[in-house]
């Protein structure tokens, strides 16, 4: 059988020119490697590029927890990140929390997990709902979270933003109390003035005290509300079509789980043999981290799992850019109303003509000075649009 015709007969002799072996490197392993290069150009390693910066970074992530006091808004931030956040707190009694005005505290803490570092900021808000009259109690809430876009905006207006610290508020989890038929007045009010400023995600408080039957149809009555209402909560983004089942059914889970009835607890109990974390009742053991019992699972995978960069995504391309395109209007028209007056007095002959630089001026030192003159022009501006809103929010 000729198993080689385009070769000589053997004994084969290798001066010949057999076209098996013509190329010296047709069978090198640097040959096939230099083949394959030429068909990866290598951008496909631009996700790892991106990940080993991001983890080298690290991230920040703010959350504000507000509603009334005795709801466990602090137990369940600690059992959320596994972390004491208010070692220090002073509990009040009775008498100083019906004196108490609504005030803002920032705890920070610098998590590190399998080596990603993150750097988180819990805002909270003590005293809101607890004194006799909370008219216009969220307001120095609202007042908080615009302060944060405007410092944000003058960052990023200035010479230096390499090193801009974002303390913009990604997510606001407003606690809703079990006691009660559905949202009550000072629910509404503070969610429809803070929904178009932050990501609001409902949560109903102190799920231990209703019946399974009650959790449910307490859920409807306050999706009903919400939805009668107006109000505008964070909005779980679609699934794409090449998702997995498994994903698409979580995300389905997640999106009729709102409001997110939870239970919070820093205890370890033993329950069948096991440690878990959970309270101990007379009547049995409920279990956090038990999706039969509470929906403190469901809430931790959407805000750390995974919604936390779509929370930190909507806040930056929906909420501030709201606020920064209300700032640029206010701006413009502030420029237009000085460029008539400066006409109107160029026209009069009442000014005075600006000396011209001098030649010996260095070119950068020139627009080093225009620079300064153009950013204390914008915080004139910036300052003036801020007294503006305070007057027309005190007038309302």
């Amino acid at each position: 059988v000729d198993l080689l015709p385009s070769c000589p007969s053997w004994p084969l002799n290798f001066s010949s020119p057999c076209p098996l072996f013509s190329s010296p490197h047709r069978f090198s392993p640097l040959f096939l490697l230099q083949d394959q290069d030429k068909e990866y150009v290598g951008f496909a390693t631009l996700p790892n590029q991106v990940h080993r910066k991001s983890v080298k970074k690290g991230f920040d992530f703010t959350l504000m927890v507000a509603g009334e006091s005795g709801l466990g808004k602090s137990t369940l931030v600690n059992s959320l990140f596994l972390t004491d956040l208010y070692k220090d707190r002073k509990l009040l009694n009775a008498e100083e929390r019906i004196t108490q005005t609504v005030e803002i505290t920032k705890h920070t803490v610098d998590i590190e997990e399998k080596g990603v570092k993150l750097k988180l900021t819990i805002v909270d808000t003590p005293g809101f709902g607890d004194a006799v009259n909370n008219t216009e109690c969220w307001k120095s809430v609202a007042d908080y979270i615009d302060q944060q876009f405007e410092q944000y905006f003058r960052d990023e207006s200035g010479l230096n933003r390499k090193n801009i610290q974002d303390n913009r508020v990604h997510c606001c989890l407003y606690f809703i109390s079990p006691f009660g038929h559905g949202l009550r007045p000072l629910d509404v009010e503070f969610m429809k003035a803070l929904h178009e400023k932050v990501n609001i995600v409902p949560v109903l408080a102190k799920a231990d005290t209703l019946t399974p039957t009650e959790v449910k149809k307490k859920k409807i009555k306050i999706r009903e509300e919400i939805e009668q209402y107006g109000i505008k909560i964070y909005q779980f983004p679609d699934c794409d079509s090449d998702e997995d089942e498994d994903f698409k059914q979580q995300d389905s889970e997640l999106k009729e789980s709102i409001p997110f009835a939870v239970i919070g607890s820093n205890t370890v109990v033993e329950a069948k043999g096991k440690r878990v974390r959970g309270r101990l009742y007379p009547w049995g053991i409920v279990e956090v981290e038990n999706s039969a019992h509470c929906d403190f699972v469901k809430l931790r995978n959407m805000l750390i799992r995974t919604h936390m960069q779509d929370l930190k995504d909507v806040t930056r391309e929906t909420h501030y850019e709201n606020y920064r395109a209300h700032c640029i209007q206010s701006m413009t028209r502030m420029v237009v109303k000085e460029r008539n007056r400066n006409k109107l007095t160029r026209e009069s002959g009442t000014d005075f003509p600006i000396p011209a630089l001098s030649g010996v001026a260095d070119e950068t030192e020139k627009l080093i000075r225009e620079k300064d003159e153009e950013l204390r022009r914008m915080q004139e501006m910036l300052q003036r649009i801020q007294d503006q809103m305070h007057m027309q929010k005190e007038a309302y």
